[in-house]
């Protein structure tokens, strides 16, 4: 499975069903795009796991909505609730 780029529109439909694990980023943030490539792994890895990315600048009301304060930040979710969440590379 690949990583699925996601917005305002689309997120609610695609993190309601099972374990979403959400990359929020910026193109233009250097750590972000070092993990890229461990998120392309574990979504191939993983098909239990659904592995989103949410672009800050893009999509900042979901930003907002999950307190992201700093990039990366991976969110974990499960039937759309918060279970993890990490700060940083």
């Amino acid at each position: 499975m690949s990583v699925l780029k996601l917005n305002n529109d689309s997120f609610d439909e695609a993190v309601k069903d099972g374990r979403v694990l959400v990359d929020f980023y910026a193109d233009w943030c250097g750590p972000c795009r070092m993990m890229a490539p461990i998120l392309e792994a574990v979504s191939e890895e993983r098909a239990d796991l659904k592995v989103a990315k949410v672009n800050v600048d893009e999509s900042s009301e979901l930003a907002a909505k999950f307190g992201v304060m700093s990039i990366p930040t991976l969110v974990l979710l499960d039937g759309g609730d918060e279970i993890k969440r990490i700060v940083g590379a």
